[in-house]
């Protein structure tokens, strides 16, 4: 192993980056207004819109594994084990979420219904296909420890700007209050135009990255598998089964887990929080949004800094910290909702806090499953990073899938009606005492779990001198 199999150019880690700000507009579109469309726009209701997202949830769960299981055994000398993948899914995404947001509002319930679970099916499909190869590409265009932290942290930084262009600047740009829709997150046709921007936002953006990775599909090829003589079923099973043997990673993926279902409160009801309980505009909305966002990004360097000073694990402890404290101080402000209510200030503590937590979480995890992907390397000689991130978004997007149903029925137990633009006393402090608590729960939960994390910097430098020693021992082609 040389150098250069370590170090990626800056500009190569930027168009990377700017890939998943692709994915990340895609995925949030999806994740954070489509509920709130479905149960105010299309008149759904709560407890069916909430099934239709957690199936197609429990469908993306399922697919993942099997799409990191093609993606690892695809051998194309042209095209790699990943790139072939990114132009078909996204397509595939760019198509379904203008179908998604283009189902007409008059139609009747039974075919709103069924056009929902159709193409949040197809979406969720094509997302898989699109994100799962795109993931494990990031994990293997370095070796290097500390390289890894940077790819991640660069493609952290603008896949959150990717959200928060979806919820910042689309909250503010597509839902501008008229004399029709006083309440601008109410207007039909802001979903039609956000939908088409975004469809060609991601296709621009996705084509970036894989033009500009495409030179290093010479090298990943030393990764191709060739031997694949079991039945695909059964070899997909084992290797599933095999990911969860690796107690380092299976720690990290249920601390990843717990940290997704916390953004599954946030994305599927955090509209309607912001909306009915604290009375936000859209403008208000997109300050407080932009500013976490802002703080997510901003804190990056200080993550880097401290990863190098105190180890990937301690790093996110301390962030998960951060989150848990800040969630409570959520849970007051949804106490005190009418004191607080279209007050910006004193949402301002909680969008720094936040988005500084939130910052590590959005970078380190995913580094630190390419850390166990070396114990695998170096047991077995092969990388199967697709299987990899597969296993993990399988379980968090299961768990994901159950809480969504919960809140679906959540919202109808509360109260919740779509008809009306102003909720009761009630219904608007259980809202936000639902998003509160969830994500405090969620972030214990995961807390726990990476407490128990044990492979050291120390110990990954230690594993990947041995793979190092044995790439040197190889014999050359």
């Amino acid at each position: 192993m040389t150098e250069k199999t370590k170090q990626i150019s800056t500009k190569d880690k930027v168009a990377y980056g700017l890939g998943d700000m692709g994915n990340g507009i895609a995925m949030q579109i999806v994740g954070s207004y489509l509920f709130f469309f479905m149960t105010t726009i299309l008149h759904i209701p709560s407890y069916i819109a909430g099934l239709a997202v957690g199936v197609s949830i429990v469908w993306d769960a399922v697919t993942d594994p099997i799409m990191g299981y093609i993606s690892d055994n695809t051998k194309s000398r042209r095209f790699g084990r990943r790139h072939i993948y990114l132009i078909i899914g996204m397509i595939g995404v760019a198509l379904t979420i203008i179908g998604l947001f283009f189902i007409p509002i008059d139609s009747s319930l039974t075919l709103k219904v069924s056009l929902i679970f159709i193409l949040i099916i197809l979406y969720k499909t094509f997302i898989t296909i699109l994100v799962t190869p795109f993931t494990a590409l990031g994990a293997e265009l370095s070796s290097d420890y500390h390289e890894r932290t940077r790819i991640q942290s660069i493609r952290s930084v603008f896949y959150m700007l990717g959200i928060a262009l979806s919820m910042v600047a689309g909250m503010y740009i597509f839902f501008q209050p008229n004399a029709k829709y006083p309440v601008g997150q109410l207007n039909p046709e802001a979903y039609k135009n956000m939908a088409i921007v975004t469809a060609i936002g991601t296709v621009i953006l996705i084509s970036i990255a894989f033009r500009a990775t495409r030179k290093y599909i010479p090298r990943l090829n030393q990764h191709l598998i060739f031997k694949t003589n079991d039945k695909m079923s059964s070899k997909i099973f084992s290797t599933f089964l095999n990911t969860m043997k690796n107690k380092a990673f299976a720690l990290i993926a249920l601390s990843y887990m717990f940290n997704n279902i916390a953004t599954a409160f946030v994305n599927i009801i955090g509209l309607h929080v912001f909306t009915y309980t604290f009375g936000f505009s859209n403008t208000e909305f997109s300050i407080i949004i932009g500013l976490q966002f802002f703080f997510s990004i901003l804190s990056q360097p200080l993550w880097m800094y401290l990863v190098h000073e105190m180890d990937k694990k301690k790093c996110v402890l301390l962030a998960l910290s951060i989150t848990i404290g800040i969630s409570m101080y959520f849970v007051l402000l949804a106490v005190f909702n009418r004191q607080v209510e279209s007050q910006i200030i004193y949402f301002i503590p909680y969008a720094i806090f936040a988005g500084i937590g939130t910052g590590a979480l959005f970078t380190i995890p995913a580094s630190m499953v390419a850390d166990t992907i070396d114990l695998e390397e170096l047991e077995t000689g092969i990388r199967t990073e697709g299987v990899y991130f597969g296993s993990m978004t399988f379980f968090y997007k299961l768990a994901q899938s159950i809480t969504v149903f919960i809140i679906g029925g959540l919202l109808t137990f509360i109260g919740f009606n779509s008809h009306l633009s102003v909720q009761s006393p009630d219904t608007r402090l259980y809202l936000g005492l639902i998003l509160g608590f969830g994500v405090a729960i969620s972030m214990l939960l995961s807390y726990w779990s990476i407490s128990k994390y044990t492979l050291t910097k120390e110990s990954i430098l230690s594993i990947q001198a041995k793979l190092q020693a044995k790439a040197l021992e190889a014999p050359q082609d």
